[in-house]
């Protein structure tokens, strides 16, 4: 495992306006072109916010918004990331993509969708679990509601000959209303600690359409749940070097995971 620069990239953004957040979010991630990052995080649903909206937003994987994405990734040399509502077969997902510079992208389908906002009426509900592999790093991408479920964020440790675990960082985006702001805080240390992996949770900043507040607390925990940096209300870009040596020590000193309870998860229905 290699150190990994990550930017945080916590922005305001702007509702059901496609055209108006390539720009900013361009703008934004266009900025750290030359220094070196190899993973730049946006909040979910940053080209639209987070909308029940699917008829007018909704866009296909040959569209504009993962067409730009794909350009954007290339030109700034790095992985880019966050979700956007895709429209794929018929049915509309609250998708993150996971662009690699070379044009190569793993996707994953939020699997919680939020009821309380009437997600699950308008998009399916994913139920592939993917990890994707940056310089040594495993990391396991997820979107938003996803936080509250402890048992499909569960890490495992891996039946190979070499051991360790299923992933190493553990990565939220997200558009969190600030009066649960407690609850974000407090739930991605909880991750951190009880699966001894560093996390990084990227939410949005300013209020929507639907007149929701955000108040950011955009953060990287390293995995005793420590802030190595916390973003909090303002729009801004951070960059932060993820050194792997501590994660890798305290595992060492500290096998917990070794006495882990083996389970399985039922697959979900991925219904509309």
């Amino acid at each position: 495992m290699q150190t990994l620069k990550i930017s945080l990239v916590q922005g305001d953004t702007r509702w059901h306006d496609a055209a108006a957040n390539r720009a900013y979010y361009g703008g934004l991630v266009r900025n750290l072109k030359g220094q070196g990052s190899d993973l730049v995080i946006l909040p979910e649903t940053f080209l639209s916010g987070f909308t029940n909206d699917t008829l007018h937003q909704a866009e296909g994987m040959d569209g504009e918004g993962v067409h730009w994405l794909r350009a954007l990734a290339a030109e700034v040399g790095a992985v880019v990331t966050g979700s956007v509502v895709i429209r794929d077969e018929g049915r509309n997902f609250n998708r993150l993509l996971w662009m690699r510079p070379d044009g190569q992208c793993t996707q994953y389908d939020k699997r919680h969708l939020f009821r309380m906002a009437g997600e699950h009426e308008r998009y399916a509900m994913g139920g592939a679990r993917p990890i994707v592999e940056l310089h040594g790093w495993r990391v396991l991408p997820q979107v938003c509601y996803d936080l509250r479920f402890p048992v499909w964020l569960r890490n495992r440790r891996l039946q190979s000959a070499t051991g360790g675990m299923d992933y190493d960082l553990l990565l939220f985006v997200a558009n969190w209303p600030e009066p649960r702001r407690y609850a974000w805080r407090m739930l991605l240390r909880a991750r951190a600690i009880e699966n001894l992996a560093c996390v990084v949770a990227v939410n949005r900043v300013g209020r929507d359409g639907n007149g929701l507040d955000y108040a950011g607390d955009s953060t990287v925990l390293d995995a005793l749940g420590q802030p190595l940096v916390e973003l909090g209300r303002a729009a801004q870009v951070v960059t932060v070097a993820l050194d792997p040596a501590p994660l890798l020590a305290l595992r060492e000193r500290f096998p917990a995971w070794m006495d882990a309870d083996e389970f399985s998860l039922a697959e979900g229905r991925a219904g509309s």
